[in-house]
């Protein structure tokens, strides 16, 4: 079956190629058609000895980060691309914004970026396994690092989470796991895609990342990259706990519920916010320039009950100095003192101890202040963009190199 699914995947690519665009135009359904009169630019390279790409997924921002932390580097000029959904999705900056439908659909935007790429690029951080110059029927990304190896290009991988993530070793490790049966649909087709990925990175001969220290149980071959953010962004002038007119506000972003937990920590929030211990103030329909205003107004952050880990959300509520509430587990927090020389300052809670942790908090917050205020700094020495930059000098610029303010 995987060969015929392949021969047909082969000739359905083939037959693509060749079919005039206003014709595959109107025949593709209405969410997949792509505007052909105004064709998104190839990409520029920039203007230096080392080249780097970031493409073509900037998950959570972080192909944009990972671009502007490696300017860090002496030499270095980088730039993005990134799928873009339809409405501009959460507002990440990227150096190139490509509309799904064009980057699977168009031959033309293909070839482009192809071109510019191979000829203007001298590495290339490849996000996610996705292939770089379009998927139209699932071509294989093999075919890509073949074609930039081929140029002279230096790959590496970049691995954000879910695409890499086996649910099967994730439910055995953890109970809460968003991959119990009957829980999250699409963990069967999430299981396939990790041990794919898995295997793609086990025998890829360059460097792989990792964005979160949880990953490196799925690929033990991996390198942490530690997420990006700009820290400046999340400054407060207000202190939680402080200057209150009422019960201390608790948000949550449900950005993905099933991921985050959200159905397993709604009710103790709403019975606690009812009880009028707490404000309960979920974040929902926010930009990404609209979050450190949302963070700021909060006293306390919740960030996720099932994954077990930390990532770009809890780093930056950390900036912004509020009390972050999180199931990070024993691993991250081990991983991140060997690697960090420092304990993440985060409160432990699952979601079975939050009501215990939330009411331990509200009755007693000096208690935990002089942990939460080490959020800022540590946001600052390692998730501003200076240690990413530090992980990928290697790769880059063919020796570790340590930045300084």
């Amino acid at each position: 079956m995987g060969f015929v699914s392949d021969t047909v995947r082969s000739a359905a690519r083939a037959a693509a190629a060749i079919v005039p665009p206003a014709l595959l135009t109107r025949a593709l359904p209405p969410a997949q058609r792509f505007d052909r009169a105004h064709p998104t630019p190839a990409i520029t390279p920039p203007d230096a000895a080392i080249r780097l790409l970031v493409a073509p997924t900037n998950t959570a921002w972080q192909g944009w980060a990972a671009a502007r932390a490696a300017e860090h580097l002496e030499g270095v000029g980088a730039r993005t691309s990134g799928i873009v959904p339809a409405g501009g999705g959460f507002g990440f900056l990227s150096d190139q914004e490509v509309p799904p439908a064009e980057y699977r659909w168009s031959a033309r935007w293909q070839r482009a970026q192809r071109r510019a790429v191979l000829g203007g690029f001298t590495h290339v951080l490849l996000e996610s396994g996705r292939p770089l110059f379009g998927d139209a029927f699932a071509r294989p990304v093999e075919a890509d690092i073949a074609a930039l190896r081929r140029a002279g290009i230096s790959v590496a991988l970049m691995l954000y989470g879910s695409e890499v993530r086996l649910p099967s070793r994730h439910l055995a490790r953890l109970p809460d796991s968003p991959f119990a049966p009957g829980l999250w649909s699409a963990t069967p087709a999430l299981e396939v895609q990790a041990r794919r990925m898995a295997a793609l990175a086990a025998a890829f001969d360059g460097p792989v990342f990792v964005a979160t220290p949880d990953l490196l149980l799925d690929v033990p071959e991996a390198t942490w990259l530690p997420v990006t953010i700009d820290p400046a962004q999340w400054v407060s002038a207000r202190a939680p706990f402080t200057q209150l007119d009422g019960p201390p506000i608790v948000s949550h972003v449900p950005s993905s519920a099933v991921v985050k937990g959200t159905d397993l920590i709604e009710p103790v929030l709403l019975r606690l916010h009812d009880e009028g211990l707490i404000r309960y103030s979920p974040i929902r329909g926010l930009k990404a320039s609209e979050m450190p205003a949302a963070y700021t107004g909060a006293d306390i952050v919740l960030d996720q009950f099932r994954i077990g880990t930390y990532g770009v959300a809890a780093v930056e509520a950390m900036a912004a100095g509020r009390f972050v509430i999180s199931n990070v587990g024993e691993q991250v927090r081990g991983e991140v003192e060997r690697q960090l020389g420092e304990t993440v300052p985060i409160i432990e809670a699952t979601a079975a101890t939050l009501e215990q942790v939330l009411r331990a908090v509200v009755a007693d917050p000096e208690a935990y202040r002089a942990e939460v205020e080490r959020g800022p700094g540590f946001a600052r020495r390692h998730h501003d963009g200076r240690r990413a930059a530090e992980v990928l000098s290697t790769w880059l610029t063919g020796s570790a190199q340590q930045l300084v303010d």
